[in-house]
């Protein structure tokens, strides 16, 4: 694999981990705007979020 493809490779894992923080996200208002936040689903989305956000963090620390 080459320097570009790696890089290539990297951004679309960075993408891949951001529209999934939104999905995460907007699936978590639903349950919230249903007066679910005490479900297991919500909670392990909430998990998934924190995971996803530091995720986010790192890759964004390295410029990604």
């Amino acid at each position: 694999m080459t320097d570009s493809e790696r890089l290539a490779a990297y951004e679309a894992f960075a993408a891949d981990v951001r529209a999934e923080y939104e999905r995460t996200q907007q699936q978590m208002d639903e349950l919230s705007r249903a007066n679910k936040v005490k479900t297991a689903t919500y909670r392990q989305l909430f998990a998934a979020r924190i995971t996803l956000k530091e995720i986010m963090n790192r890759l964004r620390e390295r410029g990604l």
